[in-house]
C-alpha cells in the first residue's frame, strides 16, 4: 500500500471540497442565518487546511495509483467526506450529538434519505439546502465530479471510477475517462433542470424545487419537511417527482446513447425490466390497497401506489403516505423492492436490477444442469455473454449483501428493536432507501436507535452506496500488505 500517493489524492481532494462547502455558506448569507454561515465558514477553514497539509507535505510524490490505492482513497473519502460534512450540523448546534450529525450526513451522501431529525421544519435554510445537496453530489458520485474537473489526476482516475461507480459493468461509454465524467455529469445537470424548471412551474420557490430536485435527482429523498411530499398536497407535483425518480432510475449511458442518436432503450434488456417491476407491481399494490380497503378507488389511489412503488424501486425513500398501514401484500411487495434497486449506471442503489436478471439466469442454468450436467449454457444479458469473472463478482457481491443485510438486522434485534423495525432498518440502510417498516416507517424516523446501532447503519449505508467490496476490503489483513 502506497500511503503517500493516498495521501496526496485525498489532500487534493479537500481542496476540491472546500470549494463545494461555499455554495451552503453562500445560502446561509442569502438567508442571513449568520450562525450557520461562521460554521460553515470554520469548517471551509479546517477542511482546507487538511487538504493543505496533506498536499503539500506529499506533492513530491510521482508514484502511480494502483488498484489498492483506488480502493482507500474512494473508502476513506467518503468517510472523511461524511466526518466533515457533519460538522456544520455539530458546531451550530442544530443536532446536538456527533453521532446524530453523522448519521444525517453520511444517509445525505450516500443518498440514503434516513433521518435522525423529528422537526425538519425548524433547521435553518442553510443546514436543509447542504442536507439535499449532499444528496445531489453523492448520487453521480462527488468523486466522479473529482475525476471530471481536476485534469491532472491521470490514470489513477480510472481505478477511483471504477470504485464509485455503481453497478456490474464498469466500462466507461467514452474512450477518455474523464470525458466520461464529464458527459455523466453533463446529463445529470441537465436532467436536474429540467426537473428545477418543472417544479417551479408546479408552484414551489427556488429553495424547495431545489432541494427536492437534488433529492430526486439522486434517488435520496430529504426533505424540507416532515411530511414529505405530501407536505405540499400536490398532485401535479407528485407526478413531477414520479417522472423524474423513473429517469433517475435509469441507466445514464443509456441517455448518453440517445444523444448520439442511438436509440438502445428498447433493446436493453434491464430497462425493459425495470419498467416491467414498476408497471405490474404498482398495479398489484393499487388493487391490494383498493380491496383492502387502505385508500379510496380513483386517482389519488393509482398515484399513491405508483409513487411508492416507484420511491422504493429507485431507492428515493419520499413519500406521500404511510406504507406502513398498508395491507401486508403492499408491504411485502415494498419490502421485497428494497432489495432489487434501480438499474445498473443510475443513481439508484440496492443491488439493480442487472443484478438480478444475471442471478435469475444463474439459478435458472443450475437447475437445467442438474440433468444436462455436459451442457454449455451462456448467460446474456441484452445481446451479450457474461464473462465467468464477472459471473462470480455479481454471486459474490449477492452473498457479501445478504450476509451484510443478515448482520446489521440481527445488531438492531440485539439493541432490542422489534422483527420489522430490525429487519426493514438494516436494508432500508444499506439499500440506501431511508424509510421501512415498524418504528423506523414513512411516518418515523431513526432518531429513537441507539448510538451504536446509528453507527452499524453508518457502515451499512457506506457498504451499499460504495457496493460492498471497496469497504469490506478494509478489514482484510491482506489488503494492507505489501
Amino acid at each position: 500500500m502506497n500511503f503517500r500517493i493516498v495521501a496526496k489524492f485525498l489532500g487534493l481532494f479537500f481542496f476540491f471540497y472546500t470549494a463545494v462547502l461555499v455554495v451552503p455558506l453562500l445560502v446561509a448569507l442569502h438567508y442571513r442565518e449568520f450562525d450557520v454561515a461562521q460554521a460553515f465558514a470554520a469548517v471551509i477553514l479546517f477542511a482546507f487546511a487538511l487538504g493543505a497539509a496533506l498536499y503539500l507535505r506529499m506533492r513530491k510524490t510521482t508514484q502511480q495509483m494502483f488498484r489498492k490505492e483506488g480502493l482507500l482513497v474512494v473508502s476513506l473519502g467518503w468517510l472523511l467526506m461524511a466526518a466533515i460534512g457533519a460538522l456544520p450540523f455539530y458546531i451550530s448546534r442544530w443536532i446536538p450529538t456527533y453521532t446524530d450529525a453523522f448519521f444525517e450526513t453520511m444517509s445525505g451522501f450516500t443518498t440514503t434519505g434516513a433521518s435522525i431529525l423529528t422537526d425538519i421544519e425548524a433547521l435553518p435554510h442553510a443546514l436543509l439546502f447542504w442536507r439535499s445537496f449532499t444528496h445531489w453530489l453523492g448520487g453521480m458520485g462527488i468523486i466522479v465530479l473529482f475525476i471530471a474537473i481536476l485534469p491532472m489526476l491521470g490514470a489513477g482516475s480510472k481505478h477511483l471510477y471504477r470504485v464509485e461507480i455503481p453497478g456490474p459493468s464498469k466500462d466507461s461509454f467514452m474512450p477518455r475517462l474523464r470525458h466520461t465524467a464529464m458527459a455523466l455529469w453533463g446529463i445529470y445537470i441537465t436532467i436536474s433542470l429540467a426537473e428545477f424548471l418543472a417544479l417551479m412551474a408546479c408552484g414551489l420557490d427556488w429553495f424547495e424545487a431545489s432541494t427536492h430536485t437534488f433529492g430526486t435527482m439522486a434517488t435520496g429523498g430529504f426533505s424540507t419537511h416532515s411530511a414529505s411530499i405530501a407536505a405540499f398536497h400536490s398532485p401535479a407535483i407528485e407526478w413531477v417527482i414520479i417522472l423524474f425518480m423513473l429517469l433517475a432510475g435509469i441507466n445514464f449511458s443509456l441517455y448518453f446513447q440517445l444523444i448520439r442518436g442511438r436509440l438502445y432503450f428498447l433493446k436493453d434488456a434491464e430497462f425493459r425490466a425495470y419498467l416491467l417491476f414498476v408497471g405490474i407491481i404498482a398495479f398489484v399494490i393499487y388493487l391490494t390497497n383498493t380491496i383492502g380497503g387502505a385508500m379510496a378507488t380513483g386517482a389519488e389511489s393509482v398515484r399513491a401506489s405508483a409513487f411508492q412503488t416507484v420511491a422504493i424501486l429507485t431507492t428515493t425513500g419520499y413519500t406521500t403516505a404511510d406504507f406502513d398501514a398498508w395491507p401486508a401484500l403492499s408491504r411485502m411487495l415494498l419490502f421485497g423492492l428494497m432489495f432489487i434497486g434501480a438499474s445498473a449506471g443510475s443513481t439508484g442503489g440496492g443491488l439493480k436490477i442487472m443484478r438480478i436478471l444475471i442471478l435469475a439466469k444463474w439459478a435458472w442454468r443450475s437447475i437445467i444442469r442438474t440433468f444436462h450436467p455436459q451442457s454449455i449454457l451462456p448467460i446474456r444479458i441484452s445481446g451479450m455473454m457474461l464473462s465467468q469473472e464477472m459471473e462470480d463478482q455479481i454471486t459474490g457481491l449477492f452473498v457479501a449483501f445478504v450476509g451484510l443485510f443478515i448482520a446489521g438486522a440481527a445488531t438492531m434485534s440485539l439493541l432490542g428493536y422489534d422483527f420489522a423495525t430490525s429487519l426493514s432498518a438494516s436494508i432500508a440502510c444499506l439499500g440506501n432507501i431511508g424509510p421501512g417498516l415498524g418504528k423506523v416507517g414513512a411516518s418515523q424516523n431513526y432518531a429513537f436507535i441507539h448510538p451504536f446501532g446509528k453507527w452499524v447503519l453508518s457502515v451499512l449505508m457506506m457498504a451499499g452506496r460504495l457496493e460492498v467490496y471497496a469497504v469490506a476490503v478494509l478489514f482484510v489483513p491482506a489488503f494492507w500488505r505489501k
